[in-house]
């Protein structure tokens, strides 16, 4: 691959991680651990039922920021991959049959790991 595509690539990819980064940060805080959901509490004056609805509300609420952290993380995660096979060498190559991904799919996809071929299969 040209040096030009891997560098329009490798920018493409950190914009990408910088723009899931800041929406990450609206919700979560990062720590020694990793990414930590912020649990949200919605202030009001409620009392009896009240409370009890605004406890269910921050529950779920809670529950659908974990599910959107972890598809947010796992796309930072391969995005990260994708950027170290850049510094190593070796980006654009599937990683099952170690022929070139093809560039249509780096263009919708650049953190693909595989060609399309090896990914139906």
């Amino acid at each position: 691959m040209e040096k030009e595509s891997i560098k329009k690539y490798k920018e493409k990819l950190e914009r990408e991680k910088k723009k899931i980064e800041k929406e990450l940060k609206k919700f979560a805080k990062r720590s020694e651990k990793g990414w930590e959901v912020n649990f949200p509490n919605f202030n009001g004056g409620e009392s009896g039922s009240g409370i009890l609805e605004k406890g269910a509300d921050e529950v779920e609420e809670y529950t659908t920021l974990l599910s959107l952290k972890s598809e947010m993380i796992e796309k930072l995660r391969e995005i990260d991959l994708a950027l170290e096979k850049i510094k190593k060498g070796g980006y654009g190559i599937c990683e099952k049959c170690k022929k070139e991904i093809e560039k249509e799919r780096l263009e919708i996809y650049p953190e693909a790991r595989f060609c399309s071929k090896c990914k139906k299969s």
